[in-house]
């Protein structure tokens, strides 16, 4: 019986695994849960664009309404509200990598076995790149400097009315492994305040008609928080996310630690770390973040999108080597406007291993 199959390089072949693995690549990041099309998203996907590579993408900004609205019959035409946008710019850029394999005899491999596992290293290095731009981005990153592993873009510090430190502190060299400068439930407190009394108060993702925030926090951190919060109070932390999942099913509450004062709780091994001085602090400091809406923009370039990128196979030494190419021209960043972080307030703690106490 005849069967179908695609030859090497085949123009059909090529298209299915370019979007195979496309979709399959930002579903399986850590941070996909907080992505969407809307500008109500932690991190809004933007793929409506024809730019080129190196292009800067436009990216507008949707601020708060703040007009007092009208009572009764009072005329409301003329009185309307013109909606605010901030813009910032995003910079794309290609970004590939590849895999070969060996040749026939070490191979043993028919051409489609080599494409499945090709696409699932690729797709695996995808989506822990895109984890790894998230995170240097938002945490502000600076020791990062190869734009590789930040968006494609320069990560920006956060900005000084943005930024908070543990215990009073007011530089990263001040922190010390004091508690009074560990990761406590008063920092959330004390972020929340400041994200709604800015200047430009940072927008906040709406769930089911509430007001929410989102705090990625290391795990260090988060040991830190457990340690001065009472059990009891804990338990409850937990218990106000598994209701809030079940509720509003929100994808932000998938496999949140907790929630407390309006702010979803999330852990990641990600959240960056700090220098004092210039000198880096091994294990001494984390960078936890509050994200409103539109915290992180991620825009793709022309002929690429979160369902398409580029799959390029070929041979090599006279076709006994199999090769394989994905490739995408995408970017992304913190939102920032006028210099300052439009929707994110970083929290910098001590924060170390708490193994050596067990």
């Amino acid at each position: 019986m005849p069967l179908t199959s695609f030859a090497t390089g085949d123009a059909l072949a090529v298209k299915l695994w370019s979007k195979k693995i496309a979709v399959e690549a930002l579903k399986q990041t850590w941070v996909y849960k907080f992505m969407g099309k809307d500008d109500s998203s932690v991190i809004q996907i933007f793929d409506d664009t024809s730019k080129n590579p190196g292009d800067r993408i436009r990216i507008p900004l949707r601020r708060l309404l703040t007009g007092n609205g009208v009572q009764g019959d009072a005329t409301l035409e003329g009185n309307e509200e013109r909606i605010t946008y901030f813009n910032d710019d995003v910079f794309i850029n290609q970004l590939r990598h590849a895999v070969r394999e060996g040749g026939r005899f070490s191979r043993q491999l028919v051409p489609f076995d080599v494409r499945e596992h090709a696409r699932l290293s690729l797709q695996d290095w995808w989506a822990d790149r895109i984890d790894t731009w998230f995170f240097n981005q938002i945490c502000g990153n600076t020791n990062q400097t190869d734009t590789r592993y930040t968006g494609n873009q320069t990560a920006i510090a956060a900005a000084a009315e943005h930024l908070i430190y543990a215990g009073g502190a007011s530089t990263d060299g001040s922190l010390s492994a004091s508690a009074t400068y560990r990761f406590t439930l008063t920092l959330i407190d004390v972020a929340v305040e400041r994200a709604k009394t800015l200047a430009v108060p940072i927008r906040p993702v709406m769930v089911g008609g509430e007001e929410k925030y989102v705090m990625f926090l290391h795990h260090f951190q988060v040991t830190d928080m457990r340690n001065s919060t009472a059990t009891n109070q804990w338990f409850d932390i937990q218990k106000a996310a598994m209701q809030g999942g079940n509720v509003s099913k929100n994808p932000i509450y998938t496999g949140a630690l907790g929630e407390y004062n309006g702010v979803v709780l999330h852990a990641s091994n990600r959240v960056s770390g700090f220098s004092a001085g210039g000198t880096p602090v091994a294990n001494a400091g984390r960078v936890a973040v509050l994200c409103g809406a539109q915290a992180a923009v991620m825009a793709f370039g022309r002929g690429h999108s979160p369902e398409r990128y580029e799959w390029v196979e070929d041979y090599f030494d006279y076709e006994n080597q199999f090769g394989v190419a994905a490739g995408c021209i995408a970017g992304l960043k913190k939102t920032v406007f006028n210099g300052s972080d439009f929707a994110t307030i970083a929290i910098r703690t001590w924060a170390q291993s708490h193994s050596s106490n067990a």
